[in-house]
Parts: C-alpha cells; structure tokens; sequence
C-alpha cells in the first residue's frame, strides 16, 4: 500500500448528484461506501468537503454581500455538508469524528492537528469542516493546509473527472489526459487543478496530489493501491 494516511477533498457540488442543489442521499451514501472500503485497508482518512452545492462565498458577492461575509456564509455551508457525512458514516457503522475551523462547540470539536492525528490513529475518520476559519481562502487551500498539519502522504482531490487533461475534456473531445505530471508543468501549462495558494502549499512542501473521479465506484481504493487511477502531480515524476 502505497499511502498510508491520506487527506481527502470532496466536491460540495458533486453532492447535488442529480439535484440543483443541496444533498442527494444517493450520492452521500456512495461517498460512505467508498470511504469505508478505504478505511477497511487501514489507511487513516482525513476528510474535507466543499460548500458549493448550498453556498458559495464568491457567489455571494452578486448578491450584495461583502466578501468576508460570503466566505463565512460558505464556511457554514462546509459545515453542513460535514455534518451530513459524519451522519452517514455513523449510521454505516464507522468511527467518525467532526472537527471545525471556527467555534462551534454544539457542533463539533475545534480544529487541533494532534487531536485530529491522534483520533486517525484510533480508527476515526476525521472531517474538517469550516475551511481555514478565514476568509479569502478556499477549500482546495484549506485541504492543503489541513493536510500537511496532520502529515498526510498525500492530497486526494476527488472530482467529477478521472483526472488533468491538457484542456477541458468536458469542452474538447481531443483533450488528452496525464498519468504523471510535475507542479512545474502544471503550472507553465496553466493547466487550472486548484487554486494557486493551494497549489503553491503543495509544491513547497513536497505533499503530492492525485486528481480523480471520486463518481466512479472502486476508484478512491485503487488510487491508494497505486492502480495508475486519476492524474499524480507531484515535483519528480521520474
């Protein structure tokens, strides 16, 4: 097994599935039937999932608000779509435990690195809600940052497509996609993975990322077993 600790982003609009908006409980028990065929391979799962398919905090700006209140309005929306996955691993049998950028004792435990470790190595899975607790930082950011605070192996960003294409393969039939792609590449290409703050996290800080279609079932297992699922971008590909 290639990883043994593994921080893993979700999409808040994958959520939706089929829907406009909001959760599909198809989709949320697809998330838990793959996150607990992960964890019963004994890797330690560390959890954050985005907003988006209750609020986003940059939408918000059309709609009057400020920025910082946009993010915190998103920060929320995190939350809720955290409490929906810890409820659903629960129900599934699985350890699960909630942790929280911002004060929210009724809800979940406040962000610490070694607690979060320390419930990993006991069999937890751990969610971390709330983003960084600050605005004008994303998910992808906050996922990055909680990832190296809690020394994971790697940075798995579950999308809605099997991994970087030299353009959109949603637009362009002849999109090709990379196994193995540097940061350096990645960013002279402006090939558009995550936010660049993120993206900067990982490169200096050695902390690979492998983009992959979380929609597929199987796939967040192989990615661990090191099944060529999804796209590698770390700074040596050789």
């Amino acid at each position: 097994m290639k990883y043994q600790r593994v921080l893993l982003k979700l999409s808040g609009e994958s959520l939706m599935g089929e829907l406009q908006s909001g959760i599909s409980s198809e989709r949320l028990s697809h998330y838990v039937s793959e996150i607990a065929a992960l964890q019963e391979t004994g890797v330690q799962i560390a959890i954050v999932i985005g907003g988006g398919n209750i609020f986003r905090g940059l939408a918000g700006l059309s709609d009057g608000f400020d920025r910082t209140t946009g993010d915190q309005m998103g920060m929320l929306a995190t939350t809720i779509n955290s409490l929906a996955l810890r409820s659903g691993l629960e129900k599934a049998g699985i350890k699960a435990r909630l942790f929280t950028a911002i004060e929210m004792n009724a809800v979940g435990q406040r962000f610490h690195a070694k607690s979060a470790i320390r419930d990993m190595q006991n069999g937890y899975v751990v969610i971390l809600a709330g983003g960084t607790g600050n605005p004008y930082f994303s998910t992808d950011t906050a996922s990055a940052l909680r990832a190296l605070e809690t020394q994971c192996d790697v940075f798995l960003k579950g999308t809605r497509v099997d991994g970087v294409y030299t353009c959109d393969p949603e637009k362009d039939p002849t999109a090709a996609k990379y196994e193995k792609i540097s940061f350096a590449e990645a960013y002279e290409k402006q090939l558009k993975i995550m936010d660049m703050t993120a993206f900067t996290l990982c490169q200096e800080n050695n902390l690979p990322v492998i983009v992959f279609d979380m929609n597929t079932p199987g796939n967040l297992k192989s990615v661990i077993f090191d099944e060529k699922v999804g796209t590698l971008i770390q700074n040596d590909i050789n």
